[in-house]
């Protein structure tokens, strides 16, 4: 769900994208990082079953849901024809790009498209001699410590991301894209103070192949969660609003506990680059979350009658896609650790998102480039901080506690960045204004 745009020649530009959207980080080589071919022996066993059951659920416990997903379907399959044929001759000229200074006079136009694609380039964020300071001092901080130096190294509390994260600038880009998030009651989600998820910083050495990441929306599944859907499935696709707040505060993102499964509400998530990438560089993106969303929560109900036909009109045709409940299949889910990752969009399960051609990259992207942070923040990720250990969400390795150049407290600039990361007693305060939320939204 979005992506980028040619950057013009000059630093200091920042890209995110919103968090649940579909994106990927490629390797250098830049094609799509496949997965192991599907197996539907996987959803035989326990498995399957839970997945069976919840697709009836969801079948019975919406009216006419059958008819009216039908309908949807059909609707949707053929914008997506459309939208395909757009995005592959628009590349990254899909996405917006604003200017820092000009993000309050914005006009509704360019707020609309901005939350249409789900990603957005910032420019003029960070100064282009503070940006090179943190390069300089990330190369240090690798000579330093023999632990990252000349390895594929993942690091989280370096000074300079300390001082990234709580840079004003970023921090008032991440206020305004909060703020595209609402209650449908009309209120914006501007009453939260916001606060920091830290994220890695990689180091990756020249020729250093990196294909972690293939096509993949954050995975969160709860039955409260299901709110931020409702209109799709109750036939209403076209009114869906990625941005509601409702069903979001009150819902759990991680039943399983799992590495790398998000525990808090993430509004957007960004990228800080240190150095000049090139527009086909690591992330990627589809740019339409409305359009995204609304195919992926239907696709598990509907298989085509003719499971070899591959040609443009039998895939178009919605007379060749029929409504099946039978299935346990939820496209893009698969096994791990005892419970289950995704969605993970592939060509095969999902044909009408024609990944090849809508995964457009993000813009080329200077020293200075940055990116907003995250709204969500859990308190134990400042603990996490002092002790210079992962942060909760992460996978479990080794710290950087003894390492030479980590940060502490007094390496945070600014004092809207110790709200962020959690230093100040107005913690408190945003704790209760997310409650009234809470209550709010159920």
């Amino acid at each position: 769900m979005g992506s980028s745009i040619e950057a013009p020649s000059g630093p200091k530009s920042a890209s995110c994208r919103r968090s649940g959207q579909v994106g990927y980080k490629e390797a250098p080589t830049g094609p799509l990082v496949t997965l192991p071919p599907f197996r539907h022996s996987d959803f035989d066993g326990e498995l399957g079953s839970v997945f069976a059951r919840l697709k009836k659920e969801i079948a019975t416990t919406y009216l006419d849901f059958e008819a009216k997903a039908t309908k949807s379907w059909g609707e949707i399959i053929a914008e997506l024809g459309g939208a395909v044929a757009s995005i592959e001759g628009k590349g990254s000229n899909c996405i917006p790009q604003v200017k820092f200074q000009d993000l309050e006079t914005l006009d509704a136009e360019t707020v609309a498209r901005i939350k249409r694609v789900g990603t957005v380039v910032i420019r003029d964020i960070v100064d282009d001699e503070e940006a090179a300071k943190w390069k300089d001092d990330l190369k240090q901080f690798a000579k330093d410590n023999p632990e990252v130096d000349g390895k594929l190294s993942i690091e989280f509390w370096t000074k300079p991301q300390v001082k990234a994260r709580s840079h004003p600038n970023l921090i008032a880009a991440s206020k305004f894209l909060n703020q595209l998030y609402h209650l449908k009651s009309g209120s914006s989600s501007s009453q939260l103070e916001g606060v920091d998820l830290s994220v890695p910083l990689t180091i990756r050495k020249p020729g250093q192949a990196w294909g972690f990441h293939p096509p993949h929306i954050d995975d969160g599944k709860n039955p409260e969660f299901r709110k931020c859907f409702e209109d799709i499935l109750e036939g209403k696709w076209k009114e869906h609003d990625p941005y509601d707040l409702a069903g979001r505060f009150g819902a759990r993102t991680s039943l399983y506990g799992r590495p790398s499964q998000s525990t808090v509400f993430r509004t957007f998530q960004g990228w800080l680059a240190m150095r000049r990438h090139r527009v086909k560089g690591t992330l990627q993106v589809f740019p339409d979350v409305l359009l995204s969303n609304a195919y992926i929560i239907l696709r598990p109900f509907f298989r085509p009658r003719t499971p070899a036909a591959s040609s443009s009109d039998a895939l178009n045709d919605p007379k060749n896609w029929e409504f099946d409940v039978t299935d346990p299949l939820f496209h893009g889910i698969r096994p791990r650790d005892g419970g289950y990752q995704g969605p993970m969009p592939t060509p095969e399960l999902h044909p009408h998102l024609q990944l090849e051609k809508t995964m457009i990259s993000i813009p080329k992207v200077y020293p200075g480039d940055a990116t907003p942070m995250n709204l969500a923040y859990v308190a134990r990720q400042k603990e996490c901080f002092l002790q210079g250990e992962r942060p909760p969400d992460f996978p479990k390795g080794k710290g950087e506690k003894g390492w030479v150049g980590v940060a502490s407290e007094e390496d945070i600039i600014s004092p809207a960045g110790r709200v962020a990361i959690g230093f100040v007693e107005l913690w408190a305060l945003i704790e209760f204004q997310a409650s009234v939320m809470r209550d709010t939204c159920t």
